[in-house]
């Protein structure tokens, strides 16, 4: 009767075996560790590794371990002073192309890295560091394409000679009167097929023919979502020069971009990181320095002062250019850069386009220089540092392609640097808190505390109510605790304390159903029930009510996630995946556990329920009460 199949004790073991092996790493704990992770064209692989151990031996320091993992390496060291003496010397030997950070690695064994196995990562408020809500300004983003879209008009309408009476803007909106009315729609034909995402209509106002052109609703979109996304890589870019390990720098609401770093204790330095503000250049490479043919006809130049006119750079890829001191174009005339792909070879490109001033600086520049190179100039914090410096093969104005990246990932990070040359739009700290790394081991162990008394509680109270089968509630409590902890390792989740408060409510909840459970089959047996069928029941029929109770609390922590954000989408995961894991646990390996011990016996003259004890004799007694009430 009280028997499972062997294929549901073989689910339940295989659950509970992948279940431990997975949750073990996070007992294993963590050393102190650094990472290094190229920038941009620099990569992190074997010649790297090799220049890293170089670097080590020089400095008469060791590690633990020296491993490649994707695009970074990661070095285990002993301790805290040493992970500071590797870092240091790694940043001297390396330079500024790569970041060296400090982290954190696991101490589990190899077998279970070869497993997959890896323990959960830690939030800023049980590691410590700062932790900082941006909110971005996007009329000024708006106001900065409105007034770009006046002079664009201006100098369309110039070229063109249609004559008007005057442009102006007015809010979010560009206004171009007209005497005649032959001139506006020549200005409607020019004005719609140069700037398609206006959306223009004519009017007419004091005996003038008036257009009026303004943003579609997707373009204005399209904007918002550019400028916080500018400001999005512009932030991760800068935040990276901290030497601090997986930052988290992400979008938070409308308009909003949480900043977290662990481990930078320096609010101060932070804040003149994360707001400074940087520039683009396109600069002409002066050629006629070059001794020999190629891109290293700079090199003699890299210990030498850069002759007069010009200045000494280093590309991204370490190689010398020489460029000539006056400016091109500036990034302040970049409107956009998209990645793509070139229509007749299929290669990667980028196609930027320049505001009207920048579009005849382009195309004057390099209608005289033919065949010869342009540098782009990123410059930050006075350092000035080369992108590409690509050959101009034809003339071109507001809108031209670069080409020669080597991936379509190339692409899309060169097109981002374009746009994020600087702030899209300026920002302003509405939220700011600091977390030290002493209150961050306060609160893991506080947490931990926190859990460990609270199951202590649930099981002298289960064991003493129910007896044998308080132990069982409290066996499968366990199993729900493993499942979890396994489940979010596997997802590589951060823990926080908002994580660890909803697995205190999930033990909390899901020793309710083991509860339901034992009341109902403690119910049956009083209604004179034998024990095996009682057990039957008490599960089949504690079964809806289970999932009811589940459902609607699953219902709002799904609400909780969509329309959440930070660290109450944080507990509403663990909080939804605790209600998941709660519902196998006291139903599926509650139920084996009782069906191992019970099910085999033909007879059951006994259940130890608490002071509920069934016996034999109690049938005929039960049928007799019956009886006696008809």
């Amino acid at each position: 009767m009280n028997k499972y199949p062997a294929w549901k004790y073989a689910v339940i073991v295989i659950a509970l075996v992948i279940a431990f092996f997975y949750t073990l790493p996070n007992f294993f704990g963590k050393s102190p560790a650094v990472q290094v992770s190229g920038l941009r064209a620099n990569k992190a692989d074997t010649a790297l590794i090799a220049r890293v151990q170089d670097a080590l031996k020089e400095a008469s320091l060791s590690a633990t371990s020296v491993e490649l993992e994707g695009e970074t390496i990661k070095l285990k060291l002993a301790d805290a002073n040493m992970q500071l003496k590797v870092r240091d010397a790694l940043q001297a030997k390396l330079g500024e192309g790569y970041v060296v950070a400090l982290n954190q690695l696991s101490n589990s064994p190899e077998w279970l890295h070869k497993l997959g196995a890896q323990p959960m990562s830690l939030g800023l408020d049980l590691r410590g560091g700062v932790h900082y809500l941006m909110k971005v300004d996007m009329k000024f983003a708006v106001d900065k394409a409105v007034d770009r879209y006046v002079g664009d008009v201006r100098v369309l309408l110039r070229d063109k000679k249609i004559y008007h009476n005057g442009i102006s803007r007015n809010d979010d909106k560009v206004i171009v009167r007209f005497k005649e009315k032959a001139e506006l729609d020549k200005a409607i034909k020019e004005i719609g097929s140069q700037a398609p995402e206006l959306q223009l209509r004519d009017t007419q106002d004091a005996g003038d023919f008036v257009l009026t052109a303004v943003m579609r609703p997707e373009t204005l979109k399209k904007l918002q979502d550019n400028a916080l996304e500018q400001n999005i890589t512009a932030l991760r870019k800068r935040v990276n020069e901290l030497g601090v390990s997986e930052p988290i720098v992400q979008q938070q609401g409308q308009g909003r971009i949480l900043v977290q770093i662990a481990g930078c204790l320096d609010p101060a330095q932070c804040k003149e990181v994360i707001g400074r503000t940087a520039s683009l250049e396109l600069r002409l490479v002066a050629e006629d320095q070059a001794v020999g043919q190629g891109r290293d006809a700079f090199e003699r130049y890299r210990n030498e002062a850069a002759p007069f006119g010009t200045e000494k750079m280093i590309a991204s890829n370490g190689e010398v250019v020489l460029v000539k001191k006056q400016i091109v174009v500036t990034g302040d005339k970049v409107t956009d850069a998209q990645p793509g792909f070139d229509s007749q070879n299929g290669q990667p490109t980028v196609s930027v386009r320049l505001d009207a001033a920048g579009g005849r600086a382009m195309l004057q520049t390099t209608r005289e220089n033919l065949k010869k190179r342009m540098a782009m100039i990123m410059i930050e914090k006075g350092k000035p540092e080369v992108l590409t410096w690509p050959v101009i093969n034809g003339e071109f104005g507001p809108q031209f392609q670069i080409t020669g990246m080597a991936n379509p990932n190339e692409s899309k990070n060169l097109a981002l640097l374009l746009r994020a040359g600087a702030l899209a739009a300026p920002m302003e700290i509405i939220e700011e808190r600091t977390i030290g790394p002493s209150l961050g081991a306060e609160n893991i162990e506080k947490g931990m505390n926190s859990l460990l008394f609270g199951f202590a509680l649930i099981t002298i109270f289960m064991i003493a109510y129910y007896m044998l089968f308080g132990v069982i509630s409290v066996f499968a409590l366990g199993a729900n605790l493993l499942f979890l902890v396994a489940i979010l390792s596997m997802l590589q989740a951060t823990m926080t304390l908002p994580g660890i408060a909803a697995i205190a409510l999930t033990l909390g909840m899901a020793i309710d159903a083991n509860v339901l459970i034992n009341e109902r089959i403690r119910e049956e047996l009083r209604n004179g029930m034998s024990p095996q069928m009682a057990i039957q029941a008490g599960y089949d029929r504690a079964l809806d009510t289970i999932i009811d109770s589940n459902i609607t609390t699953l219902i709002a922590g799904l609400a909780l996630l969509i329309w959440g954000s930070g660290p109450v989408r944080g507990f509403a995961v663990v909080h939804c995946l605790g209600i998941v894991t709660s519902i196998f646990s006291a139903v599926m390996v509650s139920r084996g556990i009782v069906n191992l011990i019970y099910g085999g016996k033909k007879k059951v003259n006994k259940l130890l329920i608490g002071n509920v004890n069934w016996h034999k004799s109690d049938v005929s007694t039960a049928k007799a009460a019956k009886a006696a009430k008809a």
